[in-house]
């Protein structure tokens, strides 16, 4: 770009290129220069000057000053991120004939802004003795853009009582900024406060502020509120559609995200990288693979590149869905690899019990150069301790510090449970009694799990009442609590703590488990008789467990945790939500196909011992994904080695 200005030597213009001059036609006075691009944020050729050759050029009456020209360079200033040049501008125009110009400092705000520096903008936004619309929002806008939500928030009620009317952009920034609070409640107060608004000041179906409002309620989880929002809208584009999908995709409503997905693609609207990305997230919540291949098949479809953000999703979503072996082909494909699309799959390798595989690929990691993260060692943590790796999670654990990465809470779990897994229970409570920090429910959690496991009732005890001292809310310790008196047949301690449960008023999660089969996902819970095929289901469970028991299969009963006869209880445990779920994949799938079965809470003893035989008859691979891990099941054996 060439900015064509009045000097007053002629010498000035030699400073610049001599042919971009020479292609400029000579203006009535004989002294006319020009200025390119490239030489406005030039620095000053002597120490004593401004900072800036331009500003030297005005200080020394070579050019006349000109509004133009410091938009021009407040302009570079901002787009190439250069506040400290941006200040010597700022500088210059406080002692120029614009100090009071309104639209001049707006810029000057909106640089500090757009750079990241808000106390100089805030110094600035209070010394300006005029403020305008712009000025206002500009100001609010930065602190909604940089994670200050209450800044941006306590701006607005002195800017009404000024008689400022807000503009879209007002209230649009607002809406970001509650949906920055830190609670739900904060959210949906103050949303509710600047709906209102909304509607006063007639922005209440205007796509730009609708768009903000409906994803200030779906962050909040407003699901209904935010469908009114966007059916209101006069007219709807990518940013409305795509944050009702991505408010549905964070709950884990895959079936509302796709469903939406289906719609916009049917109302001629192009899915974005951040559409993709959603829809992969909400598939892999669910693990809904096949319907997550078609997505795929879309995206590849519209054309473009797997971008990093949205490849990290979509190898997230193979990962989380049983398919590995597609993880590492996405990742392999990447245009860009950074450190989340390496933490992407060193997790999928822990979710799989593939520890020694995660291990390889942090060494190739560090090979190449990039440096991994604290989520980088929770996740290599997690790997080597799924798979049993003792010594190797010590190791990297102690490594953390050589990167001065200070071990989180999250970082001392994995190593209780580590060491848990391996049996070393008085270690493990030692390493908790030296940690630096104070252990929370999460890391007692670890340690019962590890007494359920090993089945030592008396740390197993103390590890629950710690975790029930700081989280009396959680069933999970006292559940497992109740687990480890039923496994040793103390049925009156078990149902002293199924009592306590009662009376404290806290409830197990209900178990369920659910299986897609032609893009349909089936859900199953214990005892189910809704499915409209249970009595095929319960007969061809029945059948297996026959054949299943002719070749060595034996019912855990110790899992039922209720005091009743063998045979009652053997009967309690056939009808398990995952026993039902993969009767019925058996049922509705061709054979030799895999199965792949998800389940909200861990997988019970007895379903996987009962699921290694059934995939030794079957001559089948099944896939459990339970909330711990992935159990791949073939030829009776499981991927994890009994160890979860």
């Amino acid at each position: 770009m060439l900015m064509k200005l009045k000097c007053r030597v002629a010498y000035a213009c030699s400073r610049y290129s001599t042919s971009a001059v020479e292609s400029i036609p000579w203006a009535s006075s004989p002294s006319s220069c020009v200025i390119q691009d490239k030489d406005l944020l030039r620095k000053s050729l002597y120490p004593s000057g401004t900072g800036l050759h331009v500003l030297d050029l005005l200080d020394q009456c070579s050019l006349e000053p000109d509004r133009t020209l410091y938009h021009l360079l407040l302009k570079k200033c901002t787009r190439l991120r250069k506040p400290k040049l941006g200040k010597i501008v700022h500088a210059h125009i406080v002692n120029s004939s614009f100090r009071h110009d309104l639209v001049m400092l707006n810029t000057v705000l909106n640089m500090y802004a757009k750079c990241g520096c808000l106390d100089d903008a805030r110094n600035l936004f209070e010394q300006m003795p005029l403020k305008d619309i712009v000025t206002w929002t500009t100001m609010i806008t930065a602190y909604s853009q940089h994670d200050r939500p209450f800044d941006a928030l306590f701006l607005f009620p002195p800017m009404l009582a000024l008689g400022i009317l807000p503009n879209q952009f007002t209230l649009s920034s607002l809406f970001k900024a509650s949906a920055a609070l830190p609670n739900t409640t904060h959210i949906h107060f103050m949303g509710n406060q600047l709906h209102s608004y909304c509607f006063k000041f007639g922005f209440h179906s205007n796509v730009y502020v609708g768009s903000s409002l409906l994803d200030m309620y779906a962050r909040c989880g407003c699901m209904d509120e935010a469908r009114l929002v966007f059916d209101a809208l006069d007219t709807k584009n990518e940013v409305s559609w795509n944050a009702l999908i991505a408010g549905h995709a964070r709950k884990g409503q895959a079936d509302h995200a796709l469903s939406l997905f289906w719609k916009m693609l049917r109302e001629d609207f192009q899915p974005t990288h951040f559409t993709f990305s959603s829809i992969f997230g909400a598939c892999a919540s669910t693990g809904s693979l096949e319907q997550g291949k078609w997505v795929h098949a879309h995206a590849i479809k519209s054309g473009g590149e797997i971008v990093a953000f949205m490849g990290n999703t979509l190898l997230h979503m193979y990962a989380k869905s049983g398919s590995i072996q597609d993880a590492r082909k996405i990742f392999d494909r990447l245009v860009k690899r950074d450190v989340v699309s390496w933490n992407s799959m060193i997790t999928a390798y822990a979710q799989h019990g593939l520890g020694k595989e995660a291990v390889q690929w942090f060494q190739e990691m560090l090979k190449i150069g990039v440096v991994p993260n604290d989520i980088t060692f929770l996740c290599l943590l997690t790997a080597c301790s799924r798979a049993g790796l003792l010594d190797q999670g010590q190791y990297y654990f102690n490594l953390m510090r050589n990167y001065n990465i200070e071990p989180q809470i999250s970082h001392y779990v994995t190593i209780v449970d580590l060491l848990g897994r391996a049996g070393r229970l008085d270690e493990a409570k030692r390493f908790i009694s030296e940690m630096p920090i104070k252990p929370t429910a999460a890391v007692w959690g670890a340690l019962l799990g590890a007494c359920r496991m090993h089945k030592n009732m008396e740390l197993g005890t103390y590890a629950a009442e710690c975790v029930f001292e700081l989280d009396p809310h959680d069933s999970g310790p006292l559940v497992l609590l109740s687990n480890i008196y039923a496994s040793a047949g103390r049925w009156s301690d078990a149902a002293k703590v199924r009592k306590m449960m009662k009376e404290s008023r806290v409830k197990k999660e209900p178990a369920c488990s659910w299986v897609e089969i032609e893009n349909t996902v089936h859900v199953f819970v214990a005892n189910d008789v809704a499915h409209p095929q249970i009595e095929e289901i319960h007969k061809k469970w029945e059948e297996i467990s026959l054949k299943i028991k002719e070749i060595g299969y034996v019912p855990d009963t110790s899992h039922v945790l209720f005091y009743m006869d063998q045979q009652e209880r053997e009967v309690k445990l056939q009808y398990h939500s995952e026993k039902l779920a993969l009767a019925f994949a058996l049922l509705n799938s061709p054979p030799g196909s895999s199965i792949r079965i998800k389940k909200n809470i861990r997988v019970c003893g007895d379903c996987h011992s009962a699921i290694k035989f059934v995939s030794q008859l079957e001559r089948r691979e099944i896939i459990v994904r339970d909330t711990n891990r992935f159990h791949h099941f073939y030829n009776g054996s499981c991927s994890c080695g009994d160890y979860w």
